[in-house]
């Protein structure tokens, strides 16, 4: 081997060693969690193998398989105290402390009993456990509410001989006997026979913990599942389920999922319990959550099983009566689980900065020893040849000058060991419980609506809330409600802005009101007498069920009445007559293009929509709402009633052209029926680019003004979708029939062919209009998130919604301004996302230097992907692309992230990438990738993150971050179970972080600064004695100074900094968020200031020391001409140093509350009483060394002297550095507490005289930033100024958004703000699509039919130029007299 290669390995050795100790962690040393096992084979209603069992007939491990119990909580009955015991002795102070109590049980070196010395670190220890074991209490009660959750499981004439583990013994089932449920044995709630009369087969309630592998289980709707679960059958027809996903990939459309067809004759419990033998066979657990693979083994018949066929744990049955499957999964092997990590043991990040400091300390203390040690020994060496009588029979082997100096460097260490004070970390604890407390009971935090305080979930961490630097945020139930809402239209290029809320009380949104009510007088007085309709013309919907919001528009209706009243077709005005076709047009497509399935309320007779897609449910709402009400489908006929026919219009649907993410578009082909009319009509509805692209030639004023509006629509973070129609001649549609049949039977590339041919038909498009639905925000999101990038934190979005989504709640929510510009990385194309990445980096930061880009290797990754400018409908990109002052932001899918994961190179592109721009929004990614983010970041940048969200998909991400934050929603408590925090509203995190965090991080950061402060005086003073004192390492003052110094004399004052201080007022810190910037620098706690403190400490022992002791022996100070006692100038230091470090640490203090000047009171008071009572005590009593000090100090002219002289001269210099400071050089919280002050009700948060030229620097660079704070509210009552009102005069104004660039394509458009959420290839849209192709061939005649079963080879194309030039939505005159069809020419 040569040099250099054992040179290279001897240095990896220790350096693999170093990762070793560096990477141990606690948790994973009492890990539960074990590998996923092997492939497993479930057996149903048939015994195990005999293989499955050893010699001694018991179930071999590995086909034993872990219980549904799934435990969050850190510790068990039998782990507590081992773990417990780590994770405290994990500080260095701990080890310390426990080295020096087992030192003072030798005799040698004890000072008072050894039970004694020791019992203050038990004390600690037993007060951090138990606030430790308080904590997880709370973990296990939110455990015990999710495992004891009832499901339905098959009992009685079924054994289940699949083997499960036992549950594990946790804290709170150790220490707290299970309490048994009152409901009888027999009780109806508790069994359900469904089955015949005389079977004994039943579902009987079953914990979740108790489900096992194998089980039968029936669940119903709107209820979660329990595990991961095989479906046998369900309570539709056609054995279909509705799901809901959003707690795992937080998409809120629903997916359908079917039964296995194998199994869908299990649909009671008899049928289960007497059902042939099978068998799964099962790949062994994994964490993805797109992929199992299983099959089914039925009667000799093997059947594929994938997750079309599968309902994982933390989804919820929708749109479904009942469920009955099979478990295949249970607790840690379930998907969601398997993706959420081990409860992890936090540390804040204060904790972890002490630990250098208590080191230095430590090195201080060693130093100090040492000192006293060779000096003493080196005294001892000199005076012994002199015959020192001191040093008398020193020359023994146990007592000579070198034992002695070492005994006397361990007493030293005993002299000095208040260094490093140990009730430090007891009084931080105490301070961040009472911290939580304050947490608790903040009404401002405290969700009303579900009576929901802020609960701190873990006591240690509520000083890192002040120096947060990104936040990583869910969307799904965090940000949103996981509510549509049709808010604004624009129909025939006339804008709709709905009516503001009369409910707001904000002074914008009422004058808003006002101006639409003045507006709508206006419009109204416009209109012609003859236009505007009468109650009797308009025939009343039928009765919708309330969804809680319903679309109003004042003007809209009026148009709509005018539209549909008698003279409204005989007016001659083409462009009235135009506007209401396409009105009527407008909602009709609303109503008609859509999978929507209504369904009548047996009790109420109201019509309740149920949809697959939340967006298709609010625009056939938004239609109910104005009169269009879609009444049902009949299989493929489908019912309407318009606001002028009492009988429902029926159309009948002949095809369903799909949506899914490359058409962005979804089309009906439709027949009017109960008419003569033989045409047939395509009503599409999709992105903006992709209908302007397909639309007839003309109408460019359309175009161009409905293109305004959705630019509009798109900037207030709305979800925007284009409507267009078209005309179907019968013989055209024949052809085109022939075709697309064709298409769907092909066997090699179908997808792409039906594409093709949907593209035939849906183009020469009629525009109609556009929509604007909001993806409904929790309250004050926006204003949230626009104050946190203010106070400077930035914040990263990761989803499991699709593209659009994501960037639409970006822009809702003020993550995306209107002039951001939007950097798209996608994974899965043909360039690969690194070259993306750092395309991305030259072109848009060719100013970055400190980086070399990385780019893949290979030469057919390295070619040039050229990005290109296209237009998109009317709006083209300016010049100045990519150079608006809104900045950048990244979006980044979940296939790119995996990429960008593979290599280390491409990770720190990704994480440079992401840093240069304002915010990263992240789609389409799994549980695990959101906790890879985060780690990306704090790991690398050595950050402070926190994380956000509410669902078991956040659980990984939660535990990830230094910070952890689950929101108590209405999903349930899987994210709030495993957080630090648990909030009930993402509002609230504002307070949490800008008032409660920046208060704790001051106030614990000055508490410790205090602490190493206060303990270096009596440390000083004491080195200092030793000079005088033959460096003996004795005790100066008398030993109950030193033993209460900690407790009694200056404990109070910085507990009360700790628990009281203020450094400016909470509406301040509300109505400023710019002074977070001295949390996230890191201002209220750092080494510089450590030094400064620990100066202090010292130059103010040199001050005590000196001055008294050279007073006191100068000559003499007493009358009676005797030297001073020892104790008489060292209780005279001990008096004086009481007294600087209270009032220095009171200095320290922002706001002197009347707690704190009793807290640093409270200490001074105490010294001075008892050094005069303690001195009275005769020793016929108790023998003190302070006996008579009570007269000698009373009567010193000395004492009285030097307590004042050294107090003012100790404090001088800290008192002079603040007036300096706050007179010549304040900073910005000294300016706001002036401003605070000299007017105590000035608005800091409008007023902008505030902050501008009296030296804000923060502030005004924030400020001076155009930021756009949408409020949703303002937002559409401001809308009614931007947009062209469809009643007056007036130019829309030129709303250009910026740009938006893919950089897997080279693509450079504008984002109008497309968005539709909906199953794509799904089960549902797979039925519909074969019951509208067996129909259709049903109704052909035989001789086209068999040629439609049977294409030709020669496709006839479709004729040109032959469609009528009649439009679709055409109203007849004399309508209301007259019933006809809606449908007919001009």
């Amino acid at each position: 081997m040569s040099p250099a290669t054992t040179t290279a390995s001897t240095t990896r050795r220790p350096r693999a060693w170093w990762r070793r100790i560096r990477s141990f962690s606690v948790e994973d040393l009492f890990s539960t969690k074990r590998p996923p096992g092997p492939p497993r084979t479930i057996y149903v209603n048939q015994p195990l193998p005999t293989d499955y069992h050893d010699h001694r007939g018991r179930v071999k491990h590995e086909h034993v398989y872990n219980s549904n119990q799934v435990v969050t909580s850190k510790y068990t009955i039998l782990t507590f105290l081992p773990r417990n015991l780590m994770e405290q002795f994990r500080r260095i102070a701990n080890l310390f402390f426990l080295g020096l109590a087992i030192l003072q049980f030798f005799p040698k070196f004890s000072t008072i009993s050894p039970g004694v010395v020791i019992l203050p670190l038990v004390i600690i220890l037993a007060l951090t456990a138990l606030k430790d074991g308080y904590e997880d209490i709370k973990r296990h009660q939110s455990d015990k509410a999710v495992n004891q959750s009832i499901v339905k499981v098959l009992s009685g004439g079924h054994a289940n001989p699949n083997a499960v583990k036992s549950k594990s013994k946790t804290f709170v089932r150790g220490l707290i006997p299970r309490s048994r449920s009152g409901k009888g044995v027999n009780s109806d709630s508790e069994f359900d026979y469904d089955a015949s009369s005389g079977s004994t087969a039943c579902w009987k309630d079953t914990t979740w913990e108790d489900v096992r592998v194998g089980d039968f289980v029936k669940l119903r709707g709107d209820r979660p599942f329990p595990a991961d679960i095989l479906i046998c059958a369900t309570s539709d027809d056609e054995n279909v389920a509705y799901v809901e996903t959003k707690n795992l990939d937080g998409e809120t459309n629903l997916k359908s999922r079917n039964a296995l067809p194998a199994l869908t004759d299990l649909r009671d419990a008899n049928a289960c319990a007497n059902a042939t033998p099978f068998r799964v066979q099962c790949d062994r657990p994994e964490n993805n959550m797109f992929r199992l693979n299983a099959t089914v083994t039925v009667a000799g018949q093997r059947v594929p099983v994938d997750l079309q066929t599968i309902l994982l744990r933390g989804t919820i049955l929708r749109n479904t009566d009942w469920v009955i499957g099979v478990v295949l999964f249970t607790g840690e092997d379930s998907k969601i689980i398997m993706n959420s990590g081990s409860t992890p043991s936090k540390r804040s990040r204060v904790e972890k900065e002490m630990n250098p400091q208590v080191l230095i300390n430590l090195a201080i203390l060693g130093t100090l020893a040492t000192i006293c040690a060779i000096a003493d020994s080196t005294l001892e060496k000199h005076y012994f040849p002199l015959g020192a009588p001191w040093l008398f029979a020193d020359d023994q082997s146990d007592d000579n000058p070198s034992i002695n100096g070492l005994i006397t460097w361990a007493f030293a260490l005993l002299t000095f060991q208040d260094i490093v004070p140990i009730s430090l970390y007891l009084s931080i604890e105490v301070v961040r419980t009472l911290q939580s407390m304050f947490i608790y009971f903040d009404k401002d935090i405290w969700y009303a609506k579900t009576n929901q305080p802020t609960l701190a979930r873990s006591w240690n961490l509520s000083d890192d809330l002040g120096q947060i630097q990104y936040i990583f945020s869910d969307k799904t139930g965090t940000l949103t409600q996981n509510s549509m809402v049709f808010r604004q239209c624009s129909v025939g290029g006339r804008a709709y802005t709905g009516d503001p809320d009369p409910s707001s009380d904000s002074d914008d949104d009422s004058s808003s009101i006002e101006v639409k009510k003045q507006r709508i007088s206006a419009y109204a007085a416009s209109l012609p007498s003859s236009s505007r309709a009468t109650s009797s013309n308009v025939v009343l919907p039928p009765k919708v069920k309330d969804t809680g919001y319903k679309f109003q528009d004042t003007i809209l209706k009026m148009d709509i009445e005018a539209a549909l009243s008698e003279d409204a077709a005989e007016d001659s005005d083409p462009e009235k007559t135009a506007h209401a076709r396409s009105l009527y047009g407008f909602f009709s497509v609303l109503a008609l293009c859509h999978t929507v399935v209504a369904a009548t309320d047996k009790q109420t007779g109201a019509i309740e929509y149920r949809a697959q897609s939340p967006d298709e449910s609010a625009l056939v709402q938004a239609a109910a709402d104005m009169g269009f009400v879609f009444l049902g489908r009949d299989r493929e006929t489908l019912s309407m009633r318009t606001p002028s026919s009492e009988e429902p219009e029926r159309y009948e649907l002949l095809n369903i052209l799909e949506f899914n993410s490359s058409r962005k578009r979804m089309s009906v082909v439709l027949k009017k029926l109960d008419g003569d009319d033989d045409r047939l009509f395509l009503l599409t509805k999709g992105a903006d680019n992709v209908i302007f692209d397909r639309l007839k030639p003309g109408a460019e004023d359309l175009k161009a003004e409905t293109g305004r509006h959705l630019s509009a629509f798109a900037n207030e973070g709305l979800r925007t979708l284009t409507l267009a129609y078209k005309v179907i001649s019968y013989p055209d549609y024949i052809s085109w029939s022939e075709r697309y049949h064709e298409a769907t039977v092909s066997i090699e590339d179908r997808e792409d062919k039906i594409d093709a041919v949907s593209e035939e038909l849906e183009k020469d498009l009629r525009l109609l209009g556009a929509t604007a639905i909001e993806d409904r925000l929790q309250d004050g999101v926006p204003e949230t998130i626009a104050d946190l990038k203010r106070a400077g934190i930035k914040i990263w979005v990761a989803t499991g919604d699709k593209l659009e989504t994501a960037i639409a709640i970006g822009r809702s929510t003020n993550l995306v301004a209107a002039d951001s510009n939007i950097i798209i990385v996608r994974g899965g194309g043909s360039k690969p996302v690194g070259n993306q990445m750092a395309d991305a980096m030259s072109r848009f930061f060719p100013e970055v230097t400190d980086m070399e880009i990385p780019r893949p290797g290979t030469p057919a990754l390295d070619k040039v992907y050229p990005l290109s400018r296209v237009e998109t409908g009317m709006s083209v990109v300016g010049e100045n692309n990519g150079e608006r002052p809104g900045g950048f932001i990244l979006v980044v899918d979940g296939a790119a992230l995996t990429q960008a994961f593979s290599s280390e190179a491409s990770q720190k592109l990704l994480l440079r990438l992401g840093t240069l721009c304002e915010g990263v929004i992240c789609c389409r990614v799994s549980p695990l990738q959101k906790a890879l983010i985060v780690r990306l970041v704090k790991d690398n940048l050595k950050v402070m993150t926190l994380a956000i969200g509410d669902g078991a998909n956040d659980v990984s991400m939660i535990q990830a971050a230094d910070v952890g934050v689950g929101i108590s929603g209405e999903e349930g408590l899987q994210a709030a179970n495993s957080s630090d925090y648990a909030i009930g509203q993402f509002r609230f995190l504002k307070k949490l972080l800008l008032v409660h965090g920046h208060w704790s991080y001051a106030r614990n950061g000055t508490l410790i600064l205090n602490f190493f402060y206060k303990n270096v005086v009596p440390m000083g003073i004491k080195f200092w004695f030793q000079i005088y004192n033959g460096w003996s390492a004795s005790f100066v003052f008398d030993y109950v100074y030193i033993l209460f110094w900690n407790s009694l004399w200056t404990l109070l004052a910085v507990v009360g900094i700790g628990l009281f201080d203020r450094i400016v007022d909470a509406q301040v810190l509300m109505d400023l968020p710019e002074l977070y910037h001295y949390g996230r620098e890191k201002y209220w706690f750092s080494m510089k200031d450590f030094y400064i403190y620990m100066f202090d400490g010292l130059y103010q022992s040199v001050i005590i020391y000196f001055l008294i002791v050279y007073g006191t022996f100068s000559p003499t100070s007493r009358s009676d001409g005797y030297d001073q006692y020892l104790y008489e100038f060292s209780t005279t230091m001990a008096i004086a140093g009481v007294m600087v470090a209270n009032i220095f640490t009171g200095m320290a203090a922002s706001a002197w509350t009347w707690w704190l000047v009793f807290a640093v009171s409270f200490g001074i008071t105490l010294v001075w009483g008892f050094t005069f009572i303690y001195s009275t005590i005769s020793p016929g009593y108790a023998v003190t060394n302070l006996y008579g000090n009570y007269y000698f100090l009373s009567t010193s002219a000395l004492f009285w002297l030097a307590i004042p002289l050294v107090f003012f001269l100790s404090l001088a210099p800290r008192y002079i550095a603040k007036a300096w400071k706050f007179g010549f050089s304040p900073d910005d919280i000294d300016i706001v507490r002036w401003i605070r002050k000299k007017d105590p009700y000035r608005d800091l948060r409008h007023d902008s005289s505030t902050h501008l030229g009296i030296g804000l620097t923060v502030m005004k660079q924030n400020r001076g930033r155009r930021t756009s704070v949408i409020s949703r509210r303002s937002s559409r009552a401001s809308s009614l100024m931007t947009l062209n009102d469809p009643y007056g005069p007036g130019s829309v104004l030129d709303i250009r958004a910026a740009s938006r660039t893919d950089m897997s394509t080279g693509l450079v458009s504008v984002d109008r703000g497309f968005d539709f959420a909906t199953e794509e290839n799904g089960v549902a849209m797979r039925r519909m699509q074969t019951n509208l192709s067996e129909r259709r061939r049903s109704q052909l005649p035989p001789p086209l039919a068999h040629a439609l079963d049977s294409p030709p080879t020669s496709p006839t194309s479709s004729k040109k130029g032959k469609e009528p030039s009649r439009h679709i939505f055409s109203l007849r005159r004399g309508i209301m007299k007259k019933k006809g069809s809606r449908f007919s020419s001009e």
